[in-house]
This record gives structure tokens, C-alpha cells and sequence, in this order.
């Protein structure tokens, strides 16, 4: 049974390529979509297994946890009570255990990182692989990044832009683990910036409260609360976050008293990771399916715009003042009346803006214009949302029960 759903993944996930390249990329492509910072999807961000990003600040034990889930060290890893990875490492399988260069990296074949070279080489100097000959990476490719530090040496010391590049892999990582050490509990207003970067992937996150073995069962229920009183302050939803308590290394608990209810806890996670390849297609039908909004969303702001714009004369006036509503918030609240848009498939405003306001308006693609083939693009989009992924989710492993 396992083989014939991997089969019927595999199919799906080649039919979403195919719908992707050819339904949603075109209208990319026409409304510059890249030019806002969204790089278009790859065929190895279809092909290639699972992303499992792990975020925190340094010593929360990331390297450490792959390190735990490989049962080996990896290539290049560095581990340590201070800051000591300086770069986003993906791990992922290969048959020769070696370091990857991030600039190779992004043109190897059957890999999802070609979409990393929009972030140029500032970013790609601190960007590496490392390949392991171990089993569960045929399944999962682990992502470690740099432990978010405090103060001015989190942007200092780097030379590009983290939040930007943790959007990134954010946004294809099929689950986030944002760990925490339990004896260094406080969210710092850096970390906090990237738990929000994070947050509108919420439903992918999983917070782990790891080194629980080092304190006493009282004080782990304190330590508990109060972690989950400062992601409530940082996490805007009504929901309660699931804390998995833990502690991933390669070594027994420590804490006898504990050591059952973290046994449990970490099983549960595991358990988690490894449902990962099953429901591969589902998470990213899902993608796919939101990104079809944002892309459409997109599409019809541009085409409002232009419509404003006079034939003739006054264009540099008519542009200042649509960036002067746009900034208050009219541009979006009119068209999410007019196509009733929901407000959660609006893009960043600020960010948004700030993006526009270097292009010319009088360029800008219309719905029905040459550049969306008289609105066949838009019309191809909205069957391939309708029509074609419902089909594909029928027949998904993860949807239908074997």
C-alpha cells in the first residue's frame, strides 16, 4: 500500500508542476511578481522531499536536534555554547558525504534552491549543504539556520537580509521548528521579529522546548508557562501554541522524573516528522492553492491601478496621489469590496508600496489587457483553482483513506 501511494504522490505532484508552469507562472510573469520579492517555483521545489526548517536563538540546540534526528554528525557542522552557525545549512541526502558551496547549490539538479540566487552572493556565501548518506534524508531536507542573536549583531554581522531569506524558506518548508533552550528562556525583540516573519505560517510551526532534562519537573511546568505567555505576546492567534517539551541530543535523560513525559513528548514530534513524505502532496496542494490567491489578489490591484490612470495627461500626479491612498489603506479596502478578496490574501501594504512605487503605472498589466492574453491567463488560473485541484485532491494520498 505504502509503494502505490508513493506512486499516486509522485503523479500529483508532476500534474501540479505541470499546472503551476503553465496556469499560475505566465501570470507571474506578466504582473512581475518576482519584482515584489516572490522568486518563481522551480521544478526541484516540486520534486525534491520535504523542507523541515528549524529557527531559534544560538545554543537552542538546532544543530544539535538534526544531529539527534541523523544519529551521526553531518558535514561542516559546527556545535557549541556560543554563536557558532554563522550560515543557513540545508542537509539533505547524497551518497558522498561533502560540503556544498551555496552558489553550486542553487544550480544542482533535483534541489529547490534555485530560487535562493535572487538574495545574491552576500547571501550565498553564507549559504551551504551538506550532504549525508542517511536514510531518513531521502524523505526530509533539514534546514539549520544561524541562531538569532541580540541587539545590533543580529543585522550588523550580516550582510543581508535574514527575515527576507527566512520568509523564504518559511514559505516552502513543509514544517517549521522554532526551539527554544529551557534555561535560556527569554524572546528577545530580534526573535520576536522572526517568530512574526513566521507567523502567517502558523499552521506549520512547531515550538519545541528542548534541554527539558536539566531541570526539575516543578520547574519545568514554570518554565512551560511562562514560555507560552511570551509567544502569546509575539503569536498573534487564538489559538494555544503546542509546545513539544524534549531534550535532542544523543545522550539519556538525565532527569529520571521527567524522563517519561519527555520520551512521549519527543515521540509525539517524531511522529510528526515522519508523516511529513505522506502528506507531501497535501502541504503542497496547499501552497500552491494559496499562492493562486496572492498571485490573482496581486494581478487585480495592478489592474485597478492602471485603470486610474488618466489617457494622457497629469500621470506623475495621478501616480502620487494612488500611492497616497494606497498608503491609508483605500487602494486595498476598494478592491477587496469590489472582487470580495479576502484580507488575509492581501500582500504586506508598507512592503507592497514600497515595491510599486518604482514602477510606472501606465505599464502596469490589465486583467484584459495583451500581457494576460485578453484574460485568458486569469481565466486559465481560476479553472486550475476551481476545476483541476479538486480533481488532484481526490485522489491524493493523505485525502482519500487507502
Amino acid at each position: 500500500m505504502g509503494d502505490s501511494y508513493a506512486v499516486i504522490a509522485k503523479e500529483v505532484m508532476e500534474e501540479l508542476k505541470s499546472l503551476y508552469m503553465n496556469s499560475i507562472l505566465p501570470v507571474e510573469e506578466a504582473c512581475s511578481y518576482n519584482t515584489f520579492g516572490f522568486s518563481p517555483l522551480n521544478a526541484g521545489e516540486f520534486d525534491s522531499p520535504p523542507l523541515v526548517l528549524l529557527v531559534g536563538p544560538y545554543s537552542a540546540g538546532k544543530t544539535t536536534f538534526i544531529e539527534h534526528l541523523l544519529g551521526k554528525q553531518f558535514p561542516g557542522e559546527r556545535v557549541g555554547p556560543e554563536p557558532t552557525t554563522d550560515k543557513f545549512c540545508a542537509v539533505l541526502h547524497g551518497e558522498d558525504e561533502r560540503v556544498i558551496p551555496g552558489n553550486a547549490l542553487t544550480v544542482t539538479p533535483g534541489t529547490p534552491f534555485k530560487g535562493l540566487q535572487m538574495f545574491g552572493n552576500n547571501f550565498l556565501t553564507r549559504f551551504e549543504g551538506a550532504q549525508v548518506n542517511v536514510d531518513i534524508l531521502k524523505n526530509l531536507t533539514l534546514i539549520d539556520s544561524p541562531g538569532v542573536l541580540s541587539g545590533e549583531k543580529q543585522t550588523l554581522g550580516r550582510s543581508y537580509s535574514y527575515d527576507d531569506v527566512l520568509n523564504w524558506f518559511a514559505e516552502r518548508s513543509d514544517m517549521i521548528i522554532l526551539l527554544f533552550d529551557v534555561q535560556k528562556l527569554d524572546i528577545s525583540d530580534e526573535m520576536g521579529s522572526a517568530i512574526r516573519v513566521l507567523q502567517k505560517y502558523s499552521d506549520k510551526i512547531k515550538v519545541v522546548l528542548n534541554k527539558s532534562d536539566s531541570i526539575s519537573h516543578q520547574q519545568l511546568m514554570k518554565v512551560y508557562g511562562a514560555l507560552l505567555w511570551s509567544l502569546g505576546k509575539v503569536i498573534d492567534t487564538p489559538e494555544v501554541t503546542r509546545v513539544y517539551i524534549g531534550s535532542f541530543w544523543n545522550e539519556p535523560l538525565k532527569n529520571e522524573d521527567t524522563a517519561p513525559l519527555l520520551e512521549m513528548e519527543m515521540a509525539d514530534l517524531l511522529r510528526d516528522l515522519a508523516a511529513l513524505p505522506r502528506m507531501g502532496a497535501v502541504r503542497k496542494i496547499n501552497d500552491i492553492v494559496k499562492r493562486i490567491r496572492q498571485v490573482r489578489t496581486h494581478a487585480v490591484i495592478l489592474d485597478y491601478l492602471r485603470n486610474q490612470m488618466p489617457s494622457m495627461f497629469g500621470k506623475e500626479k495621478k501616480k502620487k496621489e494612488l500611492l497616497e491612498e494606497l498608503e491609508k489603506g483605500l487602494v486595498f479596502r476598494t478592491v477587496m469590496k469590489q472582487y470580495n478578496i479576502s484580507v488575509g490574501d492581501f500582500p504586506d501594504l508598507h512592503k507592497f508600496k514600497r515595491d510599486i512605487e518604482m514602477l510606472d503605472f501606465d505599464n502596469l498589466p490589465k486583467l484584459k489587457g495583451a500581457r494576460m492574453l485578453k484574460g485568458k491567463r486569469i481565466q486559465d488560473m481560476e479553472d486550475a483553482l476551481n476545476t483541476k485541484i479538486p480533481a488532484m485532491l481526490n485522489r491524493t494520498p493523505g485525502i482519500n483513506k487507502p
